[in-house]
């Protein structure tokens, strides 16, 4: 099977690939599939292999909050500093999917055998962290305005074509998937898409989002200029 590299793990060289490649056991996934649940004991990291998995948590108030899409190519899981851990996420199969599995003494035993993959691994570890730190500014400094702009923004990095001064969205994203990536209502997102639009800041184009004024946006969010491999969905 052909290797996909990401943003996501652009950090492992070929060896250390090569070197997951051999512990890993390959799982097939219809879609709709839990991979895992949030509250639950685990200790395996997750190479996406084929498909699209986005992690998932409910929060305060009820409602679903997507945290990260992963799509092939991407290594997902949590990996904390105690043995004993429930995941914080509930992690779901949005597509028919392939994932390579991998136990977490396994990875440790590689870690002894080879510093440049434990150093590596903490490249990955720490981008995921600074990923997981600005969704939460986003969430929580700037309210919806702010989430939804930086949501816009990580979709336009994600499955955004430049042409000319627009950016075209390749994929349809409706206003309830839209929701769930910033923990609003429905409501709230057709609330702040119509303010949008009439701000020039965005447009719809045969159902998909095109983006009219980028800098625009990211005043809305006070961007911070992250880089690509973060500033994703």
């Amino acid at each position: 099977m052909e290797w996909l590299w990401s943003t996501n793990t652009g950090h492992f060289s070929v060896d250390s690939f090569n070197k997951f490649r051999e512990m890993m056991v390959v799982e097939e996934y219809d879609k709709g599939s839990r991979v895992y649940w949030e509250a639950e004991e685990n200790e395996k990291l997750y190479f996406l292999l084929k498909g699209k998995v986005n992690l998932t948590k409910i929060n305060e108030e009820g409602k679903e909050l997507t945290m990260y899409c992963f799509f092939s190519g991407d290594m997902f899981g949590e990996y904390p500093s105690e043995r004993s851990h429930l995941s914080s996420y509930t992690a779901q199969t949005m597509e028919k999917s392939e994932i390579g599995v991998m136990q977490r003494c396994d990875i440790e035993k590689l870690f002894k055998e080879s510093g440049d993959l434990a150093l590596e691994f903490s490249y990955w570890l720490s981008q995921t962290h600074r990923h997981t730190q600005l969704k939460l500014r986003d969430l929580l400094l700037y309210g919806k305005n702010g989430a939804l702009a930086s949501t816009l923004i990580r979709i336009a990095n994600t499955y955004g074509i430049h042409e000319g001064n627009k950016i075209k969205i390749t994929n349809k994203f409706t206003n309830m998937e839209l929701a769930a990536l910033i923990g609003a209502t429905r409501e709230t997102v057709n609330r702040i898409l119509t303010a949008f639009r009439q701000d020039d800041l965005i447009q719809y184009k045969k159902g998909r989002i095109e983006i009219l004024d980028l800098a625009g946006l990211k005043e809305v969010n006070q961007c911070e200029e992250c880089p690509v491999e973060i500033c994703r969905l």
